[in-house]
């Protein structure tokens, strides 16, 4: 288990390399342009959007408690924002940068091995229906598993140990999601990588742990995922 901890910190320093950097340093970009267009427009817009609820109630005796209200609302809306933002900006990170994890697990595997990795160009139309039967096939997989964790919570005595199973089993989700770019770079279909990460249980689940509470550190956050990818190619090379 803390190998597979060490192959997540390993990451950290991967993706501070010049030639790995940019795949990290592009998507972050285009999701800090995103998030700083919602910020500026949410914070023009809700003392407005405040002020005309203020208005449209028309209660003079009452305008005092609105003020203090008002002075209230602010503050904690600032602090909701930065809550939200710190929890969105991760999830919708890794949905802008998944397209650069194929490209960022290249870049580190060359910068270790010193090898290119070659990659077989296939049409658009192939490309987008094996993501989509990738999502869905994971999708159903992660459901199953689900529904009987929740039966397991719901009895009783035994449901004294689903908290842990529920960590597990993000757990391993997390390091088969992390995997997935080197792994599929090598022609691993799904089902082969779970198999392939399956054979080494302490390994990937110390690994896919690391990802799980390192998300919930703030700013750190933001970096988990080229981390994870770069971390999880290590892994490969060196363990796998």
């Amino acid at each position: 288990m803390l190998t597979g901890i060490y192959c997540f910190l390993k990451g950290f320093l991967l993706i501070t390399k010049p030639d790995i950097r940019v795949w990290v340093i592009i998507p972050f970009l285009i999701n800090l342009l995103l998030f700083s267009i919602l910020g500026f427009y949410s914070w023009l817009y809700f003392p407005l959007m405040l002020d005309t609820v203020i208005a449209y109630l028309q209660l003079p005796k009452l305008a005092w408690i609105f003020a203090i209200v008002r002075w209230i609302m602010l503050p904690l809306f600032i602090i909701f924002s930065i809550v939200i933002f710190f929890f969105l900006f991760t999830f919708i990170g890794n949905l802008i940068g998944e397209p650069f994890n194929g490209a960022l697990s290249r870049a580190v595997e060359k910068h270790i091995t010193g090898r290119k990795i070659k990659v077989s160009v296939e049409p658009i139309w192939k490309l987008v229906i094996s993501f989509i039967g990738e999502k869905l096939e994971k999708l159903w997989y992660y459901l199953k598993w689900v529904i009987l964790l929740l039966i397991v919570s719901l009895i009783p005595i035994i449901n004294i140990i689903s908290p842990i199973l529920w960590f597990l089993f993000f757990a391993w989700i997390a390091a088969q999601e992390y995997a997935d770019p080197v792994l599929a770079n090598h022609g691993y279909s799904v089902p082969m990588q779970r198999k392939l990460l399956a054979k080494k249980p302490l390994l990937t689940l110390g690994f896919g742990s690391s990802i799980l509470i390192t998300m919930f550190i703030p700013i750190i956050n933001f970096f988990v995922m080229p981390a994870a990818v770069a971390g999880a190619t290590y892994m490969w090379l060196h363990k796998l």
